[in-house]
């Protein structure tokens, strides 16, 4: 049996009002007074009444809906990441819906297009591992929709962007580690096409530099961020005449995929080889050998951020405005 759909017209004809009235009623525009308001409200309520988001589209040119692409939902830091944008949303009135890359390019693409289709408000994305092109980006703002990219941002792309002071959490890290009395130690870091792997690149190089540190391009790996990738990158990083005495991870799943092999292979974790990695993940918490420490990345705050970036574009469309806006956001390295 199809469900009927409530329409104004009939709220307004059982409460003898005009439909313009009910309408700004359930806006609740102050040019109605209050007790009229309330009268709508609930017989609204009672009717099941549910906004027909096409009609609004038609009236205001807006869905009040944010398209959010990550690569993996199950993924803990983008999950604290898409708390940050749903309250952040929800506060001011908008929907949220959501799409995985799983890292594969094929699926981006495919997901903005859905987005565009679905007439979506904004786009707020992190790239995916493959991803080494942007003109599918780039169609989604000549479509005139607004577009932030938080954490994963595109490198070299003038663009809305929400990210990590990554270098600099790099730098303590390798510090850290430096301060246990090692020497040699290796970077096991994302994919080369991510400007977040450069910007691990680009604080462990600084550190090996500022405290006169031999290094090696043996010891600096890049990974598609799959556990299979991880080991083989590891397996190169033992076989070296000199293994490194420590590693430094693109992130906490890098970590434990690495630490689980050396487990296979007799090393023990955080004695024969120190690791520290990065987005100290909540589930750390629970193992009995984490990393010995991991650079705090704030995901909640950067989902919230970009959000906040991305409704006030929305709402506030201004040739006054700056093109692209840029927000960083600190790291921390905390000590397990």
């Amino acid at each position: 049996m199809q469900r009927h759909q409530v329409t104004i017209k009939e709220i307004a004809q059982k409460l003898g009002v005009s439909i313009s009235t009910v309408s700004r009623a359930l806006q609740n525009n102050t040019r109605i007074g209050l007790r009229t308001r309330e009268r709508v409200w609930e017989l609204a309520k009672l009717m099941h009444y549910v906004p027909n988001p096409a009609a609004i589209f038609l009236k205001k040119n807006r869905t009040y809906t944010i398209g959010v692409l990550l690569p993996y939902l199950q993924e803990e830091f983008f999950s604290m990441a898409i708390s940050g944008i749903e309250d952040v949303a929800l506060e001011k009135g908008y929907n949220v819906v959501m799409s995985q890359s799983r890292d594969k390019f094929e699926r981006e693409e495919k997901a903005l297009k859905s987005f565009l289709t679905s007439r979506v408000d904004g786009v707020v994305a992190s790239v995916a591992a493959e991803t080494n092109n942007y003109s599918h980006f780039k169609e989604v703002e000549n479509f005139g929709t607004p577009l932030v990219f938080f954490d994963r941002v595109p490198r070299n792309l003038g663009a809305n962007k929400v990210r990590c002071s990554i270098s600099e959490g790099a730098f303590e890290a390798i510090k850290f580690l430096i301060n246990k009395g090692v020497r040699r130690i290796a970077l096991i870091n994302g994919p080369s096409n991510l400007e977040v792997s450069d910007e691990r690149l680009n604080g462990y190089l600084c550190a090996i530099k500022k405290f006169n540190l031999e290094t090696s391009p043996n010891y600096i790996k890049s990974t598609d961020l799959s556990k299979d990738d991880t080991i083989i990158k590891m397996k190169e990083l033992l076989a070296l005449i000199e293994p490194p005495e420590a590693i430094l991870t693109f992130n906490d799943y890098l970590a434990l995929y690495a630490m689980q092999f050396c487990k296979q292979k007799g090393i023990v974790p955080n004695k024969d080889i120190l690791f520290v990695s990065f987005a100290n993940l909540p589930m750390t918490l629970y193992l009995d050998n984490p990393p010995l420490a991991s650079v705090e990345q704030f995901a909640y705050n950067m989902g919230k951020k970009a959000t906040e970036l991305l409704i006030n574009i929305i709402e506030n469309p201004s040739d006054e405005m700056p093109p692209y806006q840029e927000i960083l956001i600190g790291t921390k390295l905390i000590i397990h």
